[in-house]
């Protein structure tokens, strides 16, 4: 979340009690979303999660017109990427947005769930691996800030309730379908000395007929020892999650 195409962009603005004086504009309906799109790997917050291999990544979304909403996300994930037994990422969250002019105000909360995972096997608290956190983001234009915070211990890793993650974010449309966006963002994990980190991305999209073409590179200055994945499967093979990349994709909202 992990929120790969869709956790950089506030779609919200702000509402303020000045407009109770204005005519209410008619109600829209509720309206419900559905994405797909396809990754050559699957960067969450710069930390690699599918080993360097393609994420195959959907879900849906439903909002409604008072600014409510609720969604579902789904990605394939690697078991050796710290979720040992599982491939599977779920997240869940629901949320209020509020809108004045180009302002925006977005806060709710995010659950990650990953079954069939059992934490200990990875050296973690017991139990299926999972992730809890309430977020406020603000947004003006192109640009969006937010700020999360664990409400459990952070993916399993014992002692780390109270990790914060802040990302800041921009998306501009240059026109003709295509668009240009960035991300800097730090994560302060709970009582560690190695945990913390800072990531970045710059990227470019292009839409052709709904379908949305996007190159970005991804990097990190993660620690290489906390952030070492092992690949069992190819003899132990040592994987360092934070390495800069570049990442491929398509995906499409429907």
């Amino acid at each position: 979340m992990k929120k790969s195409l869709i956790a950089l962009a506030l779609v919200s603005a702000f509402a303020v009690p000045a407009f109770a004086e204005e005519a209410a504009p008619a109600a829209e309906a509720p309206a419900l979303t559905g994405n797909v799109g396809l990754f050559s790997s699957y960067r969450f917050r710069g930390i690699d999660q599918t080993m360097g291999k393609p994420a195959l990544q959907g879900g849906f979304d439903y909002a409604h017109s008072s600014g409510l909403y609720v969604g579902n996300w789904n990605s394939n994930v690697s078991s050796y990427a710290g979720y040992p037994g599982g491939n599977l990422e779920m997240d869940f969250y629901g949320g209020y947005k509020m809108a004045f002019g180009d302002f925006g105000l977005d806060v709710g909360g995010l659950y990650y769930y990953y079954p069939g995972t059992d934490g200990a096997a990875g050296g973690f608290k017991s139990g299926v691996v999972h992730n809890g956190e309430v977020y406020v983001g603000t947004s003006w234009k192109f640009l969006t800030l937010k700020a999360s915070y664990a409400v459990t211990d952070y993916f399993n890793a014992a002692n780390t309730k109270g990790t914060y993650y802040i990302d800041l974010g921009a998306a501009y449309d240059l026109g003709d379908g295509w668009g240009v966006n960035g991300h800097v963002g730090y994560l302060d994990l709970a009582h560690s000395t190695t945990g913390d980190y800072a990531d970045w991305k710059l990227g470019v999209t292009k839409d052709v007929g709904g379908y949305v073409f996007g190159l970005s590179y991804i990097g990190t200055d993660a620690d290489k020892t906390a952030y070492n994945w092992v690949n069992v499967a190819k003899g132990s093979q040592n994987f360092y999650a934070g390495k800069n990349t570049a990442v491929l994709s398509v995906s499409k909202t429907f």
